[in-house]
């Protein structure tokens, strides 16, 4: 699966992410339970080079007994650490597929909600949730995975040899480890609250930052780049306190947990001494009194870090209650194109924003493949309305029926298999012109570039068509970044394609030959017009006249005879060239 798109069930279930990841965990189980297990021939071949010393002082052994132990040793940690690398290898790649996934469906998400939910939140909020919140709970899940043997399993392995060397000494010196967690459980909310402030400060942040970027010349034209400054100060500010905060009780406390869970080896000091001299509980030599010492030191230093792991997870939880709202995966998209082309039918559809009177009303009107609609006004007629309206971006009245379904009951998937959109800002992408166009797709963009009369133009610039149009176009024309959207949408055709005065700041002849292109190219689909130039409307299959909320639909002669304003508005911009504004 690894680079590949996979639909999820039940995203929005943690438990989903770990079920997808079974095979990966099944490996990492049986690495971790054999390197974890194998941690505690440390402590003992400790003991027994220990209690070697020992007797090759005393003469009992010699040098090369210590070398062949010492060899053995060596062997055995190759091993083990041999399964620690496959086990943390098996780990990362766990952590990278949950870390995919869970953006894939945040990602998903959001561009599939509707324009009005999002604008509820803001795009510093945004940014934060869909990079640092999914970073967040990843990790939390990556090191509850570790943590399950490196500090489980190691911990019972070890607890099970203390046992077996002295259950007296073990139960004394293992009254302390506990507390270590009691303070950990009783920090959670601290912990939980430091974390999700510091979120909301890191949003705040990304959110001003933004602003200051998006707008730094109108805050340079008004003078108010100090006040802006001194604002992204205080914010920043602001974060630093809390990111201090909140790093400061997930890991400072780590010291405190070591301290109290390593006090026992005080006890395994005094009565493991006991026990070498004989006067104990359970006769030792320097070998098991060493072992055991051993032993507890690994496990209380596990134990600190399982300490830890609990802050960690508390933060995870913190990052998956601020994304689990927004993670539901859209529906596998459809092939709704496919079979016969799609006819579209409008029945008594009207709009008005809320609380404000309608935009329009009463709209019906109906087409088919290759009929090109086009849809023309007075200055905020409200056709870029009426053009958004499929995009349901917001709730209509009435009915708009393609291919026989309705738009309102379509999945964002589906809806976006089903209308094209370019809408009246181009919204390029910061990339190269090829780009812009193909998206990502295989293709020949230079094809949709020649239908939009800007093929010589491309020809000519410093990298062709892998020139890069800069943030939102910036570097190109209005024009140009017009024709490029509309090449765009061209290269991904849909059954019903809205475009919005795709001819801007082009001349009459461009846009009878861009017209004659998408004639051909768009032969399949139903495209409405949306534009104040009127010039090729008497080659138009149908008109949409809206005017004070009202909408007649007809064709050019019939509107040239029975509507005065219509008629006065062709033949202004007939007498004028074709470039008056409507």
């Amino acid at each position: 699966m690894e680079g590949e798109s996979r639909r999820i069930e039940k995203p929005e279930r943690i438990a989903t992410y770990f079920h997808l990841e079974k095979w990966t965990l099944a490996v990492i189980t049986v690495t971790g339970i054999f390197y974890n297990v194998g941690m505690t021939a440390g402590p003992w071949f400790e003991g027994q080079l220990a209690q070697r010393l020992c007797d090759i002082i005393l003469g009992k052994k010699v040098f090369a007994d210590m070398v062949g132990l010492a060899l053995l040793y060596v062997a055995v940690i190759l091993v083990v650490q041999t399964m620690r690398y496959m086990k943390r290898l098996f780990v990362r790649r766990f952590a990278n597929h949950i870390n995919r996934d869970m953006k894939q469906v945040l990602y998903r998400s959001l561009v599939h909600k509707k324009k009005e939910a999002l604008e509820k939140e803001s795009a510093g909020a945004m940014m934060t949730r869909a990079i640092s919140d999914v970073d967040v709970c990843v990790e939390g899940m990556r090191k509850f995975t570790t943590e399950i043997f490196d500090t489980g399993v190691v911990m019972a392995a070890y607890l099970v040899m203390l046992f077996i060397y002295d259950w007296r000494l073990t139960l004394l010196s293992m009254c302390f480890p506990p507390a270590a967690y009691f303070i950990a459980e009783k920090l959670k909310k601290t912990v939980s609250r430091c974390a999700a402030a510091g979120k909301e400060s890191a949003g705040r942040l990304n959110e001003v930052t933004l602003d200051r970027v998006e707008n730094a010349l109108t805050y340079r034209v008004y003078g108010q780049d100090e006040n802006r400054n001194a604002d992204y100060e205080i914010c920043l500010a602001d974060y630093e306190k809390k990111a201090v905060s909140a790093n400061i009780w997930e890991n400072a406390m780590q010291p405190l947990y070591q301290i109290i869970s390593m006090m026992g080896a005080v006890f395994i000091l005094w009565f493991g001494g006991k026990n070498v001299l004989g006067s104990g509980w359970t006769a030792w030599d320097i070998a098991a009194f060493t072992t055991f010492l051993s032993c507890f030191t690994k496990l209380a230093a596990k134990s600190s870090k399982a300490a830890k792991l609990f802050n960690s997870v508390q933060k995870a939880q913190v990052s998956w209650k601020r994304i689990q709202p927004f993670m539901q995966d859209a529906e596998p998209e459809q092939d709704i194109t496919a079979g016969e082309p799609a006819g579209l039918v409008v029945s008594g559809l009207s709009f008005s924003y809320q609380g404000g009177p309608p935009v329009f009303q009463e709209v019906s009107f109906s087409a088919g493949p290759g009929e090109i609609i086009g849809v023309t006004g007075p200055v905020a007629c409200g056709k870029s309305t009426l053009g958004r309206v499929f995009l349901q971006e917001s709730d209509y009245q009435g009915s708009i029926r393609i291919g026989g379904r309705e738009l309102s009951v379509m999945t964002q998937e589906e809806l976006s298999g089903m209308v094209g959109y370019m809408g009246h800002q181009p919204e390029l992408i910061s990339a190269d012109i090829e780009e812009n166009i193909l998206l990502g797709d295989e293709g020949n963009a230079l094809k949709y570039l020649r239908a939009v009369r800007m093929e010589e133009e491309t020809a000519k610039m410093p990298d062709g068509i892998h020139t890069l149009v800069g943030n939102g176009g910036v570097r190109l024309s209005g024009g140009q970044q017009a024709r490029i959207a509309l090449a765009r949408t061209l290269c991904h055709r849909k059954p019903v394609m809205i475009l919005d005065d795709p001819f801007s700041a082009v001349d009459t002849e461009t846009e009878k030959e861009i017209m004659k292109n998408l004639r051909e190219l768009a032969r399949d689909s139903i495209v409405l017009l949306l534009t104040h130039r009127l010039a090729l409307f008497p080659e138009l299959n149908q008109v949409l006249w809206m005017s004070d909320g009202r909408v007649t639909v007809s064709c050019h002669e019939a509107l040239m005879r029975t509507n005065a304003d219509y008629a006065a508005l062709y033949r202004m911009q007939e007498k004028g060239g074709g470039h008056h504004e409507a």
